[in-house]
């Protein structure tokens, strides 16, 4: 058997970090079984499906590289497949149009609320053999009346539903349109789906979805339902929290694979391991050990890994990224002269957390961002003057000499080396922090310090 898992978001509202976490854990189990990761987009809800959406979904995938072996597949592309199955369940005796009226079923439900009974339909139209013309009407299926449905989910074990608790599930309605409970089963037939991951709030739905399986023959998949993701104080997900559009984290500076690592692990463990290659999660992951707790957002956990894959990743990779977030801000790097981007995040990837971060503190080696609103102590400008002239006859451009340079300076005018440099960082860097001084004179360059020492001493 092949192995085929899908990942089926509905493009009614952004891709968030839960369900690219169900996207990840479908993709990995695919790759450890070397099988099939397919991607369908469940978009027959017209009128809150935007293209938008489907933007992102196919943006987020490809910016976390977890790519699909099949796909996209749109359901609004296949409404005459769903037609022809509907119309196969009607011929069969499997399912049945149903003329109840709203006020009826209004009335139904009243009813049982009342008499304090779960409210279901009672099947009030399930023997009617006539079409009624020219009125509107409901698709049912006919689900079992006895027995009972036993769900063996991978995560929460035997779920035994009795088909008495069950009604007759709409599949269609009035205006003809296919529900989301037909469709995905349909779907998973069609695609031959073989692993079923996802939310365990569908696992209310799966009963009934088995149930439409073997009245159409089809063999059933493995079902696995995952724990929802919740935010740091144990409640449904914020857009502060983590149910933003997934791209918002790609904005923010934090790198696929940290963002991957972090979510492996929200509802999954390998001993007390936490940081994993992709390599390692495809070789590690099996659904058998998801757990069936929800899952907390932390924040600061996903902030130390992205600092760690800073530290670690492929620095020219990283200047890549950083070269993108850069344009961004509208800093041109690519000027003669401007200091190599790799060099930058060498410099940088220790004293940072995100790559907009590393951005938006880098651009003055590539802008001379000073403001000319800080004052420099009049103390201190002689020596600075001075300085410049030591810098311009400076031969060997290197961090020694600068570092020599500065320390002579300071000592030329009796002041202790941080009250000059403090001054002349803010001159060259715009900002009372920066990394090293002498570094970051040495990657800006001869030419371009003196230039700044020159429009800003005056």
């Amino acid at each position: 058997m092949i192995v085929r898992t899908r990942f089926a978001p509905s493009p009614t509202g952004y891709l968030h970090i839960g369900g690219v976490r169900t996207a990840l854990y479908s993709w990995l189990y695919a790759k450890k079984k070397q099988g099939q990761f397919i991607l369908r987009i469940e978009d027959t809800d017209l009128e809150r499906s935007t293209p938008e959406a489907i933007k992102i979904i196919l943006e987020g995938l490809s910016w976390l590289a977890l790519d699909y072996d099949e796909g996209p597949f749109y359901q609004s592309q296949r409404l005459s497949r769903y037609q022809e199955v509907l119309d196969q369940l009607l011929i069969e005796g499997k399912a049945y149009r149903c003329y109840c009226t709203k006020e009826r079923l209004d009335s139904l439900r009243a009813e049982q609320l009342l008499h304090q009974e779960k409210p279901r339909y009672d099947g009030y139209c399930r023997d009617r053999k006539a079409v009624i013309p020219n009125q509107s009407c409901v698709i049912r299926f006919r689900n079992p009346l006895q027995g009972e449905v036993i769900v063996d989910d991978q995560v929460h074990g035997k779920v035994i539903f009795h088909n008495e608790e069950l009604d007759d599930l709409i599949i269609a309605r009035s205006n003809g349109a296919p529900t989301y409970n037909f469709t995905v089963v349909v779907d998973d037939w069609d695609m031959r789906i073989t692993h079923v991951i996802r939310g365990d709030d569908h696992l209310s739905n799966t009963p009934r979805q088995i149930n439409l399986l073997l009245a159409l023959g089809a063999d059933l998949p493995t079902y696995a339902h995952i724990s929802m993701v919740l935010g740091p104080d144990g409640k449904k997900l914020s857009k502060r929290q983590g149910a933003a559009n997934i791209l918002q984290y790609r904005e923010e500076g934090y790198l696929p694979d940290a963002l991957l690592n972090y979510l492996v692990r929200l509802g999954w463990s390998h001993g007390d391991q936490e940081i994993f290659s992709r390599k390692q999660m495809i070789e590690y992951f099996d659904i058998s050990n998801l757990n069936q707790a929800p899952a907390a957002i932390n924040l600061d956990k996903l902030i130390w890994l992205n600092q760690y894959y800073l530290k670690t990743d492929d620095p020219q990779q990283l200047a890549v990224l950083l070269g993108k977030k850069m344009q961004n801000l509208g800093v041109n790097t690519q000027s003669a002269g401007s200091p190599d981007l790799k060099d930058i995040v060498i410099l940088q990837r220790e004293r940072v957390k995100t790559l907009q971060e590393m951005a938006e503190k880098s651009r003055f080696f590539y802008e001379d961002v000073f403001s000319g609103k800080q004052i420099i102590p009049s103390e201190v400008l002689s020596a600075l003057k001075a300085l410049q002239v030591h810098l311009s006859q400076l031969q060997n451009w290197t961090d020694d000499a600068l570092h020599n340079r500065l320390l002579e300076t300071a000592a030329q005018f009796s002041l202790k080396l941080g009250t000059l440099v403090q001054p002349f960082r803010l001159m060259i860097t715009g900002s009372s922090v920066s990394p090293p001084m002498n570094t970051t004179l040495r990657l800006l360059g001869k030419n371009e310090v003196l230039a700044r020492m020159n429009r800003n001493l005056v």
